[in-house]
């Protein structure tokens, strides 16, 4: 009986041997996110998109590529990609020329920064849930990159470097839309903003002067510059609540806006959600003495009855000197472009 069965063993084991094993996906490094002083403990890394090395590897690329866009439409205005209005140089915003009047989208005049800690929606308005549904929002937009995802998943296939690239960040090389708003949005995660001269202070690694130790304690409280109720503070290290607001920028009610992180606040000109501020000053002054009332404004802003804080020209001085100690350089390049 036995010999009679050897032929067949022979023959099952040629024929194992012609099908591999198959190949278990690759594994990713874990990245491992930064938990900075006084930032919040939750964030809104969603269970099925959890940041890797590889993946934020790969949306950094995609992010900064000028050709995610290219065979779109030959020879268009319109930007190629992520980083042709979220300019490193600017804080991850559009820049000084940046307006509504001119972009014509609520999107783009948004630092992305320290985003891993907003779960209140993106946006001006906060109507974007999620930073992979903003990806494809800001990739459709008809004045953003205007394009449809099947071209760009066409696009990103003619690079022969993409294949690779997703293989490591997602287990296969497969290339499809659901993937770039994935890696895109870990790499929007990934950028944090903790290492200023005000976090070094808190840390206890340097000290403020005294103008800007005044410009703090104006920040902080009601009686000062009052700023602290909608974008926070030592206990609040974001500089924002990630809510909305109307903060009284004119009578007629257009509607209430994020208040956007004080981080980097000296890079990001244009202010407010139309960019009808060019400099710090003049939002100073605009909180100062201009605040304009009606009846939808935010109970928050304390002092609207007599058009402002009512800051002395020396607060006003302090005030900016604090703002100026929130600036961080970690991912901005020395020489913003021209």
């Amino acid at each position: 009986m036995t010999g009679r069965l050897m032929p067949f063993l022979l023959i099952f084991l040629l024929l194992a041997g012609c099908h591999p094993t198959p190949v278990e996906p690759q594994q990713a490094t874990p990245y491992e996110l930064p938990t900075p002083l006084f930032f919040p403990s939750k964030t809104n890394i969603p269970a099925d998109n959890p940041m890797t090395e590889e993946g934020v590897a790969l949306g950094k690329r995609l992010f900064h590529d000028p050709n995610y866009s290219e065979f779109r439409i030959p020879n268009s205005a319109f930007p190629t990609c992520c980083a042709s209005c979220h300019r490193p140089e600017y804080s991850f915003e559009f820049g000084p020329e940046g307006s509504l009047e001119h972009l014509g989208t609520p999107h783009t005049m948004l630092p992305l920064i320290n985003l891993a800690w907003n779960t209140t929606g993106l946006g001006w308005d906060g109507s974007v849930p999620t930073l992979e549904q903003m990806v494809y929002a800001a990739t459709t937009h008809p004045l953003e990159i205007a394009t449809d995802t099947t071209q760009i998943v066409q696009n990103l296939k003619q690079n022969n470097d993409y294949p690779s690239l997703f293989q490591k960040a997602f287990g296969t090389p497969d290339i499809h839309f659901k993937r770039v708003e994935k890696a895109i949005a870990q790499y929007v995660r990934s950028l944090v903003f903790a290492d200023s001269k005000f976090d070094r202070y808190l840390r206890g690694e340097e000290q403020l002067r005294q103008d800007e130790l005044n410009g703090y304690m104006l920040f902080v409280t009601e009686e000062g510059a009052d700023c602290f109720h909608c974008h926070g503070g030592g206990s609040n290290a974001l500089f924002t609540t990630n809510l909305k607001y109307n903060n009284g920028l004119d009578a007629a009610y257009h509607g209430d806006f994020k208040a956007p992180t004080l981080r980097n606040i000296a890079l990001t000109a244009p202010y407010m959600h139309d960019g009808r501020f060019q400099t710090l000053d003049e939002v100073i002054d605009f909180y100062s003495d201009s605040v304009q009332y009606s009846e939808q404004i935010s109970p928050l802003m304390h002092h609207v009855m007599q058009g402002g804080v009512r800051l002395t020209d020396d607060e006003k001085a302090q005030l900016k000197a604090f703002l100026n100690t929130l600036t961080d350089h970690s991912f901005i390049p020395n020489e913003p472009s021209k």
